[in-house]
């Protein structure tokens, strides 16, 4: 199989979810970002599967993610540990954790919900203002533990690992461009 060639660096990518990521954050929670580590890749989408694991598979896992469709089509996920989504969720909603407890999983849904596409329509507007226009799709939220995702043949995909004051954040984009 041919190997893709990104209309968009990666170089670009980062710069986008990094100010995505860091201006969502700072905003809506109050809380610092730093990208921790990188992974890029092949056009198959496949990243090694040490890296992989280790970005992604933890134990009890929310996973906010919102896809794209344009001339660039993709998915970004957010994986959040349990906690630290829960964290976010009563951070953004001025909610204790036992307001949370009593609220239920679906409200920290919601707001892992927002968060997600929020970040992922400044992603978007920014390829957008880069000559590559798109849509966004609903957010979706997706938990539990040890699972992967598997992207379609010919998408590039990047991981980006975040740091927010202890906390991990993951980004994992996949992008296709065209069809």
């Amino acid at each position: 199989m041919p190997a893709v060639t990104p209309v968009v660096s990666e170089a670009q990518i980062r710069e986008n979810i990094v100010r995505s990521v860091n201006d969502v954050f700072r905003t809506m929670l109050r809380r610092a970002t730093k990208l921790h580590q990188v992974s890029i890749g092949d056009g198959d989408g496949e990243i090694p599967s040490a890296i992989r694991d280790e970005a992604l598979s933890r134990t009890s896992q929310v996973v906010g993610t919102v896809g794209f469709l344009g001339e660039i089509n993709g998915l970004i996920y957010l994986y959040f540990d349990d906690g630290f989504a829960k964290c976010c969720a009563g951070q953004m909603l001025g909610m204790s954790a036992e307001e949370l407890a009593q609220a239920g999983d679906d409200v920290v849904n919601d707001a892992i919900g927002e968060i997600t596409n929020m970040t992922v329509g400044s992603f978007k507007n920014s390829l957008s203002d880069q000559g590559f226009p798109c849509k966004l799709t609903i957010p979706s939220i997706l938990r539990g533990s040890k699972f992967s995702i598997e992207p379609i043949s010919d998408a590039m995909r990047y991981i980006y690992t975040f740091d927010s004051e202890g906390q991990r954040l993951v980004a994992d984009i996949i992008l296709k461009v065209g069809d």
